[in-house]
């Protein structure tokens, strides 16, 4: 029960972070328009992405929570890290396009209002901070995904607090265009490394906090245990984890023996969040037709 009830945690967490964000990026494009600012303009693309994202976000998150079907054994899981593969290339796309437009600025900069730049900024600090605050502590790659955009525009809005500041002192119009290109060459960064974590999981790479050597090394180390192979592990969305392997064991095994391997094999790996564990135990005068797959390490 308290697996089903962290998920729809999750969910809702991303369900009300969607409404604070869509409804924050309507004032915000009309503020940054009325008040002639780029690095608010490009501030509301973002956020408008981010809307996007957390819309899509919340709806596969919902989708993931649904149970194995006939056609998905595996449940609907990897939705959800579908759901952040697109919000990355969204917001890619959204980030290129503002430096197009941020960057002709620099030789032909615009005084903007700056009074309602920083009005706006506070604005954007208490919206998306409760939104920060909302989707903290996510497990899943998705919710991971979206805080880490929510709390790049409390930044933002910091870095465009700061900038209207300076420019209610002193005239430096090209303070604007510089702000709007800082924030999102630190998206681009930031999303084309999630980018790369999401591209793993969907190449179902072992999960980067794992060492399968060492639980190679400890499988094969186990009284009763000849040899392994076959052992794969993979990721399901981020937080839910799969493992396979095949343990050899002597022809004379009995079944308690057979067991005690299985158990140990499950308490060597107890300390991964694993919603699939399949564990093949062969004889080892038994011929396997997938034991020329072999673990280089």
């Amino acid at each position: 029960m308290g697996h089903h009830h962290h998920h729809h945690d999750t969910t809702g967490n991303i369900k009300v972070a969607f409404f604070l964000n869509f409804f924050f990026t309507i004032i915000e494009l009309i503020g940054g328009i009325l008040t002639n600012s780029i690095a608010i303009i490009s501030d509301a693309l973002h956020d408008l992405g981010d809307s996007l994202s957390l819309g899509l976000a919340w709806f596969l998150q919902k989708f993931s929570d649904r149970d194995m079907s006939h056609d998905f054994s595996f449940g609907y899981k990897r939705f959800s890290l579908l759901g952040a593969l697109i919000n990355s290339i969204v917001l890619i796309v959204g980030s290129v396009f503002i430096l197009t437009e941020a960057i002709p600025r620099l030789w032909n900069p615009e005084t903007p209002n700056t009074l309602g730049m920083m009005g706006l900024a506070v604005l954007g600090i208490i919206v998306n901070g409760a939104a920060v605050l909302r989707l903290r502590g996510g497990d899943s790659m998705n919710q991971k995904v979206m805080s880490w955009h929510m709390l790049e525009d409390v930044l933002s809005w910091v870095a465009v607090f700061f900038v209207g500041l300076a420019m209610t002192f002193f005239d430096l119009p090209i303070l604007d265009p510089l702000a709007s290109i800082g924030i999102t060459l630190f998206i681009l960064y930031n999303v084309v490394i999630n980018l790369i974590k999401t591209m793993r999981l969907f190449l179902e790479a072992v999960p980067e906090s794992v060492d399968i050597g060492k639980i190679i090394k400890d499988i094969e180390a186990l009284p009763h245990v000849r040899s392994t192979h076959h052992t794969h592990l993979w990721s399901l969305d981020g937080e839910h984890h799969a493992f396979s392997t095949h343990a050899v064991v002597p022809s004379t095994a009995t079944k308690e023996e057979i067991c005690g391997v299985k158990e140990s094999i499950k308490s060597i790996v107890d300390d991964i969040h694993l919603d699939h564990l399949t564990i093949e135990i062969e004889y080892e005068d038994e011929y396997c037709s997938m034991s020329g797959e072999e673990f280089h390490a």
